[in-house]
């Protein structure tokens, strides 16, 4: 038996009143489907496919059914988009890859600062206060990196974020390898920030609307943390073991960068500034900037917050907890740095597990559960004066707070526009790179007068504070 439905559309555009009819055969629905998806969604006539045949194969039919005309790019707005994965295409795992590795690099250079700061102080004979400005001044370079990442993407694309933030790390690492006067040392983190706040902006961004983007998310922020466990290790070794000059550690940054850029100059030199502006056209209602169109969402400026506390309580936390171990829990300089290791060992297994399991369950319940297992670790790290015990609870500590930032950056892609995302999550990354400068400067100031002591109670207040900014995110709608 033949059963025939009939579909009539209006030809407006033609210059014959008569509708057009199309006719679907039961007896072969899946050629008949496919040509009537041709028909209407491209609009031509039997005319028109006469003339310009273009046969598929059930399989091409398939991979292409996102778009009918397959030698045309979808127009700039066009609703007709594909998911990325991290290995389709397939130059998304290089790229993937070297995003993971410029982490790793911002990782190594943030967690060396605070297992260094003992030698600083005795090579430049300077305070806490004064010594903690090596916090401070990469602030300058997150605010920079905040106000004009829309722009360099919008002219440059990624391709020029690759290129130009390698090149930050390079000239600040060579001029630390130097040891120039302290005054310079400080500028010279101006630059760093400014590459670093490229780079979270644009890979956080880009990872954020992949598929399963949650577990990707954790990866990639776990090599931060692999690089910043790595770091106390490292310096560590070359100070203490091999009686080597701290600068001495910023060769081997130096050498790190240059492979950095030579990676990411690779992998993202097709995504061009032409090819950012097709994948990420502007809404038809959108007026003015990026920039200035995310500044006007609350989602934006309650990301900032919780990156601003977040990256306080890392960085302080991280940057700290070595001088603390030595002069609170009268640890040995090598078992101080390795507490600092435990810390970022736990950050990057929690990200990399944990991602999973925020993927399933969803961001909100997940990180109101972490937030709890932060509060009741934190006070067990401060109240018990065991070297043991810190060290522990301080490891599990980096367990639960290692998802906190990647799945505040999945809040905020889920909720936001996909075209204001880089400038959105560039503005709140700017805004966490104050809180990582300021509260571990603040922590430094008050440590010169109180004792290092003030770490305990002060990361204890921001995780408190941190818990209720998260409280205020409107709930996102269930994933279909």
């Amino acid at each position: 038996m033949s059963t025939t439905l009939t579909i009539t559309r209006s030809h407006h555009e033609s210059l014959s009143p008569a509708p057009e009819t199309f006719e679907l055969s039961l007896k072969t629905p899946g050629r008949s489907l496919r040509e009537l998806s041709r028909r209407v969604a491209g609009g031509s006539t039997p005319q028109e496919r006469s003339s310009h045949p273009s046969p598929l194969s059930d399989e091409e039919d398939n991979n292409q059914s996102h778009h009918v005309r397959h030698d045309v790019p979808p127009p700039a707005g066009s609703s007709h988009s594909v998911t990325q994965r991290w290995n389709r295409p397939t130059g998304n795992i290089g790229r993937l890859g070297f995003a993971c590795f410029s982490f790793m690099v911002a990782g190594l250079n943030d967690a060396a600062v605070g297992a260094l700061i003992p030698y600083l102080e005795r090579y430049y004979d300077l305070n806490y206060t004064i010594v903690s400005l090596i916090f401070l001044t990469p602030f300058f370079g997150y605010s920079v990196a905040a106000f004009t990442n829309a722009t360099i993407h919008a002219k440059f694309g990624q391709r020029g974020i690759a290129i130009m933030a390698p090149i930050c790390h390079i000239i600040t690492f060579a001029v630390l390898a130097g040891h120039p006067p302290f005054p310079v040392l400080v500028v010279a983190n101006t630059i760093s920030g400014f590459g670093n706040g490229l780079t979270d902006a644009c890979f956080c961004a880009w990872v954020g609307l992949m598929d399963n983007a949650n577990a990707v998310q954790g990866l990639m922020h776990s090599c931060y943390s692999i690089g910043s466990l790595f770091a106390p290790l490292i310096a560590t070794s070359m100070v203490v073991k091999a009686d080597l000059p701290w600068y001495d550690f910023y060769y081997f940054m130096t050498g790190a960068a240059v492979l950095e850029l030579v990676g990411l100059s690779l992998t993202f030199w097709r995504k061009t500034g032409e090819v950012y502006r097709v994948e990420n056209p502007r809404e038809n209602d959108a007026r003015g900037g990026r920039t200035k169109e995310a500044l006007k969402s609350k989602i934006t400026w309650l990301c900032a917050a919780f990156f601003f506390i977040y990256m306080g309580i890392e960085v302080g936390l991280g940057g700290w907890i070595v001088t603390f171990m030595l002069r609170v829990r009268g640890a040995s300089p090598s078992v101080s740095g390795y507490s600092a290791t435990g810390f970022w060992a736990g950050q990057a297994v929690g990200r990399a597990s944990l991602g999973f399991v925020t993927q399933r369950f969803g961001e909100r319940l997940c990180i109101i559960i972490y937030l709890v297992c932060c509060l009741a670790l934190q006070l067990v790290f401060w109240l018990v004066p065991q070297y043991i015990v810190s060290a522990v609870a301080v490891a599990f500590l980096g367990f639960f707070l290692g998802p906190l930032f990647p799945g505040c950056v999945m809040m905020a892609a889920n909720l936001l526009p996909k075209h204001i995302h880089v400038s959105a999550i560039g503005f709140g990354m700017a805004l966490g790179g104050t809180g990582g400068t300021i509260f571990p400067f603040v922590i430094g100031a008050i440590s010169a007068s109180k004792g290092v002591k003030v770490l305990q109670p002060i990361i204890l207040s921001l995780i408190a504070v941190l818990t209720i900014v998260w409280l205020l995110f409107p709930r996102v709608k269930k994933r279909e």
